[in-house]
């Protein structure tokens, strides 16, 4: 593991400065001088509900082995069957399979259409619920006019670079912008197609119903609206979201989601059908009874949230800027106690974690994207082992 010097740190911290608050790390720091990593007096459990397994208040991580290295501006992450990954590099255009026992990488080809720029670009990555019989891989990407959702064609018996057939568009129209692209993209419980989509830097967006921008949508594998979405006829699902970068459900198929704040609350959110998560007019807690309060709020330096995973009975969430994996164990869809931080620092940059089945966890840095230190190795997958 290295451990980074605290120059390096600082350098990084006066670079994310410069680029602003619209940057993918959600913003300057928080401006109060008082921000702490959450707030334990909203966390009471409220009475009479109904009890379930509580995780306990500490947990832990261990760094089990580094999977793959040389990975460059990788972002989705997809776990085939038998244990190899895909991992989608967002400048380069390109989906990689990655040995899940000896870390050789076999690059599958490069998928058409793709205009990296700024946080645009080959963002992530989920398999069909059919795959064992279909072998598609769906991926969210930012084009020349827009960010959209396809699906390819995974063929192993050509050669490598050919693997991927030519793409089939399931759904188009997502606001597209140099910042706040969204990009997420995972198959629920229940085999609908869920996308986490930002407001392009335009704030409006996200109040707007009718907008794609700052929502998460839900969609038939077909790019439809999903049967059963809260607005009839629409593919939006929750709104009032910034940047959404994380999604997650837990072992009762309730959905979590991570974003971006900008200046000085990130969050983790429980999502409700047709609820408003308040950005633009709030971001972290408010007062406001019409928006949906986070289960927790982080300020932007400690945490700038990209993926999140749910294992041992807690929601795992990758920091960008924080540069930590914030553990954040759950009674129901409350936190039950105050969140904690691991590998503060070791690794860099944190982007995607993927739960690897039982307590173990897949985690990819994000040092190559144009913000962070990149050191020997970088970018890697590690495995993990949580409690």
């Amino acid at each position: 593991m290295r451990h980074r010097a605290v120059t390096a740190v600082l350098a990084a911290a006066a670079l994310l400065l410069t680029a602003g608050c619209s940057s993918d790390d959600g913003g300057s720091p928080g401006t109060d001088g008082s921000a702490s990593p959450s707030d334990t007096a909203a966390r009471s459990s409220s009475p009479g509900r109904t009890a379930e397994e509580t995780p306990p208040a500490k947990g832990s991580v261990k760094v089990v082995r580094t999977v793959a290295t040389g990975l460059s501006t990788p972002w989705g992450l997809a776990p085939l069957p038998g244990g190899d990954l895909l991992v989608s590099s967002r400048d380069e255009a390109t989906i990689t399979r990655v040995d899940g026992r000896t870390g050789e990488k076999t690059e599958l080809g490069e998928v058409p259409g793709v205009s990296p720029s700024g946080e645009g670009g080959l963002l992530g990555i989920a398999l069909s619920p059919e795959y064992a019989s279909d072998h598609m891989i769906y991926a969210y990407f930012t084009s020349a006019s827009d960010n959209r959702v396809v699906r390819v064609v995974h063929d192993e018996e050509k050669p490598a670079g050919e693997q991927l057939g030519a793409p089939d568009t399931v759904f188009r129209g997502i606001p597209k912008g140099v910042v706040h692209n969204g990009g997420r993209i995972a198959f629920g419980p229940d085999r609908m197609l869920y996308v986490g989509t930002g407001e392009s830097g335009d704030t409006g967006l996200s109040q707007d119903k009718e907008s794609l921008g700052g929502k998460i949508l839900r969609l038939t594998p077909e790019g439809e609206p999903a049967p059963g979405n809260p607005f009839p006829g629409s593919p939006v699902y929750s709104y009032g979201h910034r940047n959404v970068q994380g999604l997650a459900w837990d072992g009762k198929q309730r959905l979590f989601a991570s974003e971006f704040g900008q200046n000085t609350w990130d969050e983790l959110n429980a999502i409700k059908p047709g609820g408003n998560y308040g950005w633009p007019e709030a971001e972290g807690r408010s007062d406001d009874g019409g928006f949906h309060d986070p289960i927790d709020q982080w300020t932007t330096d400690e945490a700038s949230p990209s993926g999140i995973a749910h294992a041992e009975g807690s929601i795992w969430m990758a920091g960008l800027r924080g540069e930590r994996l914030w553990r954040i164990p759950l009674r129901g869809t409350e936190a039950s106690a105050d969140p904690q931080a691991f590998l503060d620092g070791e690794f860099g940059r944190l982007r995607t974690v993927v739960p690897a089945g039982d307590d173990r966890l897949w985690l990819v840095t994000s040092n190559t994207d144009g913000r962070g230190d990149p050191q020997d190795g970088d970018d890697r997958i590690l495995e993990l082992r949580v409690s």
